[in-house]
């Protein structure tokens, strides 16, 4: 059986464990040999990230074609008007071509963790929190889809992949899978096929 970790991956940290520049990395956390992150999480950003010992089962989880739902608390700046939502679902224009519709709505504030360092905020400028859901992985999309409909990412949280969330992890906390986890939550429920958007 594959062996899969769920981490919260804090701010800052990289998705790789070494770095030349000496920035904190997966090493500062994880110290169990032979499995690596199945996709990426930018160095900016927080949240989940899986590890497994599986080179099949990581490139399931990383690679788009199986159109694996991610899950993303999205705090943005400005306030989230309809029209905007909708030019998120029907899928933006980014330079490298048009995005797949993603699953959009408003949310209230989750609750999480305080970020160090702290988001900048300015007195005159609301925010709001979105729940975004996407089937694809290009590099920093949440956050160029939010600025293509003009509202900015101060934040975001990776809450969720497939069936797998963070519940009950701290940022720079881990958990293994169990066997049985893997089997009823993950493997049978995470590959089967799914309607297009």
């Amino acid at each position: 059986m594959a062996q899969v970790l769920l981490f919260n991956k804090p701010y800052g940290v990289l998705t790789q464990f070494t770095d030349r520049e000496g920035r904190p990395t997966l090493a500062n956390f994880i110290d169990v040999p032979g499995v690596y992150a199945a996709g990426r999480l930018d160095f900016d950003s927080e949240g989940l990230v899986v590890l497994t010992d599986d080179g099949a089962l990581q490139h399931q989880l990383s690679d788009p074609r199986h159109k694996l739902p991610k899950t993303y608390w999205v705090q943005v700046e400005g306030t989230a008007e309809e029209a905007a939502l909708d030019r998120l679902r029907a899928g933006v224009v980014l330079r490298d071509g048009p995005t797949a519709p993603a699953e959009v709505r408003l949310i209230d504030p989750p609750p999480l963790w305080e970020r160090t360092p702290p988001i900048r905020t300015r007195l005159t400028i609301p925010t709001c929190w979105l729940q975004l859901v996407l089937r694809e992985g290009r590099n920093r999309q949440v956050r160029r889809m939010t600025a293509a409909v003009g509202l900015p990412t101060l934040r975001l949280v990776r809450w969720a992949i497939g069936p797998w969330t963070l519940d009950g992890l701290a940022p720079g906390q881990w958990r293994a899978l169990t066997a049985e986890e893997a089997r009823s939550r993950g493997q049978r429920q995470l590959f089967r096929p799914r309607r297009p958007c």
